[in-house]
């Protein structure tokens, strides 16, 4: 019996050894074969790429510069076109509020504060100056004015409702 027994163990090893060998076999083949394929692209992957190598900026240099400066501008403007800032409201302290605050309160960039001896001399200029140089934006040596406070979505009515509210807040 005993002799059975051993023969038994011998077998079952064998069998067991070539199991593991198979194994072994068929899992180096799947790493060859998944090695040989391409690896699909993640879109995540490359949208941070892209992100992270897009140009900081534009340059706009001679005739093409302009052109496409232009165009640029045009775009903005037709994508402003179909929005309206603050659901259309002519209420000049809501713009204020949410837009011209953060400059006029502050003074940033040389923006005039709302304080009378600030707006004096703008004043003395005319409302319909004043309009212009809010709707079209202003350089000038005390600092910038962005056309429409820098946002384009604003309509010409609103940003002279606004300008005649601060005008009319001036302490």
């Amino acid at each position: 019996m005993r002799n059975h027994d051993l023969v038994f163990l011998k077998h079952f090893s064998m069998v067991i050894a070539i199991l593991v060998g198979i194994t072994l076999a068929l899992i180096a083949l799947g790493l060859y074969v998944n090695s040989q394929q391409e690896p699909e692209p993640n879109p995540v992957a490359q949208a941070a790429t892209q992100q992270r190598i897009r140009p900081v900026g534009g340059v706009y240099a001679g005739s093409t510069g302009a052109a496409a400066q232009a165009a640029a501008k045009a775009a903005a403007a037709q994508a402003a076109a179909g929005q309206v800032a603050y659901d259309g409201t002519l209420d000049g302290s809501v713009i204020y509020a949410n837009l011209c605050g953060a400059c006029h309160t502050s003074g940033a960039g040389g923006a005039p504060k709302l304080e009378k001896a600030a707006w004096a001399a703008r004043i003395a200029q005319g409302a319909d100056v004043m309009h212009k140089h809010a709707i079209e934006g202003y350089q000038g040596a005390a600092g910038l004015m962005p056309a429409k406070g820098g946002n384009p979505s604003l309509t010409d009515e609103q940003v002279i409702a606004t300008v005649d509210w601060m005008v009319a807040n001036l302490k």
